[in-house]
């Protein structure tokens, strides 16, 4: 039982990065854009929350300063390709080749300095056997990327405003017609996007590990982006997806414990062959993609003059 509650307590840590990321590119896809730049987006964040973090000693500010850093990343990547109508696939990956080589500057300095362990575990329910250790025993971040994507459900599909969104990544035009926005609804939803992943690469970079190691979001920001067609664009479902890929992710570490004799650069690998895995399998049902995403995915929209 202490061996499986450590196995959920890990994937928990692992998968709030990528739950984080996933729910902020949904909202993002859920509008018709698609943001191929949440790796560097998240790079550029962890870097930002760092120094934040080491220089002001809170993590709240860090996570705050990660959430500005992806916003503004994220808005100026919806300025090019949503006003100036430049390919969304072409210049999420500028972006994401971007912020490997900002980050690496940036943090050049910062390289080998590490940060106070972070205080852990919600007092009075951490020493619950089993639950305490399992799920009680996290940093508050843990329990915000919780509250966070049901904040974002709720938001997508109990309130107007979601609502708009979700019909916006359907037919933009019928949007337009109704008197919205769609451009300036489609930045917003970007930006949004943009700060969930900034957090995202605060909290590695602040909680997760808390250090700074160039490229040390390492492939996250693209399983996030596996992760919103593994869910078909459902939040629950990408709740399910990141712990999933988090336990995938730990699970390496816990082999080894028990002694199991595999090459340790296949138990790397673990996540990425899951991850393409999952993609093979849901690519041999095209139509139930069809039917679940939006309409306007990656579709540049010009209002009439």
């Amino acid at each position: 039982m202490d061996t499986l509650a450590a196995l959920i307590a890990v994937s928990l840590n692992a998968g709030t990065p990528l739950l984080l990321a996933a729910i902020g590119l949904l909202i993002n896809e859920r509008a018709g854009v698609v943001n191929l730049g949440a790796e560097g987006i998240m790079l550029v964040a962890a870097v930002a929350g760092f120094a934040c973090a080491l220089h002001f000693g809170s993590t709240g500010l860090a996570f705050g300063s990660g959430a500005l850093t992806g916003a503004a990343l994220a808005a100026l990547f919806g300025l090019l390709a949503i006003y100036l109508n430049t390919n969304q696939y072409a210049t999420g990956l500028a972006f994401a080749l971007l912020g490997v080589g900002l980050s690496a500057f940036v943090g050049e300095g910062y390289v080998g300095q590490n940060l106070a362990a972070p205080a852990k575990g919600v007092p009075g329910l951490e020493d619950l056997p089993f639950l305490g250790k399992a799920v009680f025993s996290h940093h508050w971040g843990v329990y915000l990327a919780m509250v966070l994507t049901a904040l974002a459900a709720w938001w997508l599909f109990r309130t107007r405003a979601g609502l708009t969104l979700r019909a916006i990544g359907e037919s933009p035009e019928s949007a337009h017609a109704l008197g919205y926005k769609v451009r300036a609804i489609r930045l917003a939803a970007v930006a949004v996007g943009g700060a969930f992943c900034g957090v995202a690469g605060a909290y590695l970079s602040t909680v997760y590990t808390p250090m700074w190691v160039e490229g040390m979001v390492a492939g996250r920001g693209w399983i996030a982006l596996a992760l919103t067609a593994f869910a078909t664009w459902r939040p629950g479902r990408v709740v399910v997806g990141a712990y999933l890929f988090g336990a995938v992710t730990m699970l390496q570490f816990h082999l080894q414990g028990l002694g199991v004799q595999v090459p340790a650069q296949f138990l790397s690998m673990l996540p990425y062959l899951a991850c393409i895995l999952v993609l093979v399998l849901i690519s041999r049902n095209p139509q139930w993609i069809r039917l679940n995403m939006p309409a306007s995915l990656g579709k540049p929209f010009t209002p009439n003059a």
